[in-house]
């Protein structure tokens, strides 16, 4: 079968030298040029090879070898990338463990994994129960002269790394990701933003994340020097912005949800950065035409080696729908799929299917999760190829560019209606007040889902009702969120997603309000007005109140039926309460039901 036209063509990278060999070339080319800089310390080609290689030795003498898992705990630094650098020259693979993560976790992964060696410094070495692992303290590795590890003999299926990534059991797993699929990695990124020598990178994300391979191999393999800002700037917008600026970064990745800030930041009409590449979570933002740089978004699960697709996001695509996350990087391969597995028509939703060399060799000590999720390819003719199944929904647009949908599971049903949330944060995104947002599901007391939203403002003054307004001219009213939380800042985890679990229930001091209240003024009102207040548990409702956008859903709809029949002696519908739902309309529809020859019940 033929490669669809969205695909690009194959290209043919050479496999026979490894990331660390790359890296040790550059080294001897230029031994002084600046490779790894932080606050506190600086190295060039020369030292970061010397002190990986003192390592790698230490590391193979523990028996580090091709396909041994050796677990590096360590915090955002230089020395995190002299140990992975070492144990990628010791012949190994490195599983990267945040120190910032719960101890429980860290302990899980040590366990799980079963590593026989363990990198960490001597501050976090105590919180990490080693058991038969061997620990080595990377602050007592001393450099030696001539401490050249032994040549190992690798093939591009041997691990190069693996990276813990939740699923939706709720157990962590770990992706084993192989040469092949960083190596095409690397050397697409270098051949699509040609870089050279004399670019300038970033280090932002987490080490635990899997952007972070894509932050340090590329530039070291090209002789590019990488760049650490500190926790405090890399978590803020503006100091971000300053600190890309102030080091004349020319390239750098941010999660989604800085990126979706930095765009909306002033910039000097002359700067470094050529590139600003995001992921991680959906984009919702067009970017500035003003903006001195090219933004990319980009997407791809950690088990197919960081990035599956990627595509600029340009000023004049701004549309009514959110930016696309591009085609398909070279050697991969993506098919959006129906529930049979069948290609679905260009323009229809299915899920994505990726295959190619970016494809996990699988899970680790996961065979059962991985016969789920790594699937043979109908499409391929070469016996074993896979599929990786995502679980994320997404649709083929005309030109070729495919546009995410959303997670299958987090689709929700709203009053019989199928709704992806992230079609509201789009609509939402585009007021003008509001900077970021999210929308989830909660469920009341009686079970029934409501939507609620989360805002961050951009310095305006918000309300309801503006909100209210402004997603009505986009959205059918069943799509309408039931209350607007506002936030300072959104919560994000450790992979600069949001945190939708860290996400606050609604409460009256964080619920955007200024709702005017208006007070009922015929006798039917007054009784509506009553009812509604008594079943909601409020001390007041307004006539132009929505009783959906109040609290309420169809399990109360059904109570308020009752209640309006034995107060009023008429019947109202369901649809009706969800087709008029404030006081003042139930009320206009009540008195259209009573006869005009029958006196409304006195209060």
């Amino acid at each position: 079968m033929s490669s669809p036209k969205w695909e690009n063509p194959p290209q043919e990278y050479p496999l026979g030298q490894f990331v660390a060999e790359q890296v040790s070339q550059q080294a001897r080319k230029t031994p002084h040029a600046l490779a790894l800089a932080s606050d506190s310390e600086n190295l060039t080609y020369g030292q970061l090879e010397d002190r990986a290689n003192s390592l790698a030795k230490r590391l193979q003498s523990l028996g580090v070898g091709p396909d041994v898992l050796v677990g590096i705990c360590l915090l955002r630094s230089p020395e995190m990338v002299v140990a992975a650098l070492a144990v990628l020259k010791a012949g190994g693979a490195y599983l990267p463990m945040d120190p910032t993560h719960p101890v429980a976790r860290l302990q899980f992964m040590l366990r799980d994994a079963q590593l026989r060696v363990l990198i960490t410094q001597g501050q976090i070495a105590d919180r990490l129960p080693s058991g038969e692992c061997k620990v080595v303290i990377l602050d007592e590795i001393e450099e030696a002269a001539n401490s050249d590890p032994d040549p190992v003999s690798l093939a591009p299926e041997n691990l190069a790394y693996a990276i813990y990534t939740s699923g939706s059991t709720g157990q962590a797993k770990a992706a084993q990701i192989t040469y092949r699929g960083l190596l095409n990695l690397v050397q697409w990124h270098r051949r699509a933003f040609s870089v050279t020598a004399e670019d300038r990178a970033s280090q932002v994300a987490s080490f635990g994340f899997d952007a972070a391979v894509w932050e340090i191999w590329p530039y070291l393999t090209a002789g590019a020097s990488i760049h650490f800002p500190d926790n405090d700037i890399r978590s803020s917008a503006v100091s971000l912005r300053d600190w890309l600026i102030e080091q004349r970064i020319t390239l750098s990745f941010v999660p989604t949800a800085m990126a979706e800030s930095l765009i909306g930041l002033d910039w000097p009409a002359q700067s470094s950065l050529r590139f600003l590449l995001t992921g991680a979570d959906v984009l919702h933002r067009y970017p500035s035409s003003k903006l001195p740089f090219v933004l990319i978004n980009n997407y791809g699960p950690t088990e197919c080696t960081v990035v599956a697709t990627s595509g600029a996001v340009l000023p004049d695509q701004a549309v009514d729908g959110r930016p696309t996350i591009g085609r398909p990087i070279e050697n991969v391969q993506v098919h959006i799929l129906d529930e049979s597995r069948q290609p679905v028509p260009i323009g229809d939703v299915g899920e994505i299917y990726i295959g190619g060399a970016s494809l996990a060799r699988g899970y680790l000590n996961r065979p059962e999760q991985e016969g789920e999720c790594f699937v043979p390819n109908p499409f391929s003719e070469r016996q074993g190829d896979r599929l990786y199944r995502t679980g994320d929904l997404a649709r083929i647009l005309p030109d070729g560019q495919i546009e995410f949908i959303g997670r299958a599971d987090e689709q929700v049903k709203i009053r019989g209606f199928r709704i992806e949330p992230n079609e509201i944060v789009t609509a939402l995104n585009r007021h003008p007040g509001v900077r970021t947002s999210a929308v989830i599901t909660r469920a009341e007391n009686g079970g029934e889902k409501r939507l609620i939203a989360y805002i961050v403002s951009s310095g305006a003054k918000l309300t309801r009702d503006a909100l209210q307004d402004h997603l009505q001219t986009l959205l059918p009213d069943y799509m309408l969120p039931a209350a607007f939380v506002q936030l300072d800042s959104m919560p994000l985890n450790s992979s600069g997603k949001v945190d939708r679990a860290a996400l606050p229930a609604p409460t009256a001091a964080n619920t955007l309000g200024d709702h005017v209240y208006i007070a009922p003024r015929t006798p039917v009102e007054k009784r509506v007005v009553a009812i509604l207040a008594e079943l909601l548990a409020l001390e007041k409702v307004g006539v132009d109140d929505n009783f959906f956008f109040l609290g309420g859903h169809s399990l109360l709809g059904t109570q308020l039926i009752a209640r309006v029949r034995n107060s009023f002696d008429v019947e109202l519908s369901l649809r009706t309460v969800f087709d008029s739902p404030t006081a003042a309309e139930l009320s206009d529809e009540i008195e259209r039901l009573l006869s005009t020859e029958r006196q409304i019940p006195a209060d």
